[in-house]
């Protein structure tokens, strides 16, 4: 990492709640930016991954980003019946597990802010026959559009990240959330052995945009993916900003070595 990058990740522990001391710009990557540019901003990133996400996630994760899943769907305990929020749903990859957990009877709305992953993610669902209980909103997360107290899950993997205001986006989340239910965020996090730190460094900084410019055409999204990875909260910090927003019961566990972490809340 350059001494520049460096620099401007240290920024993260000031600004890592998701905007820095001025009350009206924000973080994007490492490019301070004003708060309503942001949303523009990662939506360019998305309409131009969209249609190579899939195959991204593969390569950039080496497939890892399956298992990363599979675990929150375990943790996730959904039973038949219930209703499932899958917000930054994307691709549908949890929605099409959920899907099959809730059965006739339950219902999963995958949610997006951005319409090219949701229209990617629909047709995907859609073409394995996944159709029925399933539900296609575009939303923010800042300002979810559901009842108070509707949901029994909510998951969010590899989404909070890019959210603007991500304590407002929290307490949006914990409203729409019934007493009894729980709320799952899978995300990128801070290695937690220093080893680790420096390999994920240089593959973070050298290797994906290449992988992005030669899979995707498109270095500069990945290089904000890297990039965006680093400012967003550490494990701690994060479980403080969700107990803040009213969760109890907030724990974590370290994937990988902490390069990704699953944080779980409970709402009573």
């Amino acid at each position: 990492m350059t001494e520049q990058k460096k620099s401007s990740a240290d920024q993260a522990t000031s600004e890592n709640s998701g905007s820095n001391t001025h009350d009206n710009t924000t973080h994007f990557g490492y490019e301070t930016v004003a708060k309503a540019d942001k949303q523009a901003k990662v939506a360019e990133v998305f309409h131009s991954v969209a249609g190579k996400y899939d195959v991204m996630n593969d390569l950039m994760s080496f497939g890892v980003h399956r298992l990363w899943k599979r675990y929150t769907i375990e943790r996730a305990a959904v039973r038949p019946g219930q209703k499932i929020l899958d917000i930054a749903g994307g691709t549908g990859d949890l929605t099409a597990k959920f899907s099959k957990l809730v059965g006739e009877k339950g219902q999963v709305v995958l949610a997006d802010i951005n319409d090219s992953m949701l229209k990617v993610g629909r047709s995907k669902l859609v073409d394995s026959g996944i159709v029925g209980n399933v539900e296609y909103v575009q939303a923010n997360a800042e300002s979810l559009p559901f009842p108070d107290n509707y949901f029994d899950r909510i998951t969010i993997a590899f989404g909070l990240r890019n959210v603007t205001e991500k304590a407002k986006a929290l307490t949006s989340m914990y409203r729409i959330l019934k007493p009894g239910g729980k709320l799952l965020v899978l995300e990128f996090s801070k290695p937690v052995l220093p080893a680790l730190s420096k390999v994920y460094d240089a593959y973070s900084f050298s290797l994906l945009p290449f992988m992005g410019k030669l899979v995707a055409n498109d270095a500069q999204s990945y290089q904000y993916l890297a990039e965006s990875i680093r400012m967003h909260p550490d494990q701690d910090t994060l479980k403080s900003m969700m107990q803040d927003s009213g969760f109890d019961e907030v724990d974590y566990t370290n994937l990988t070595g902490g390069v990704v972490a699953l944080h779980l809340g409970k709402k009573y």
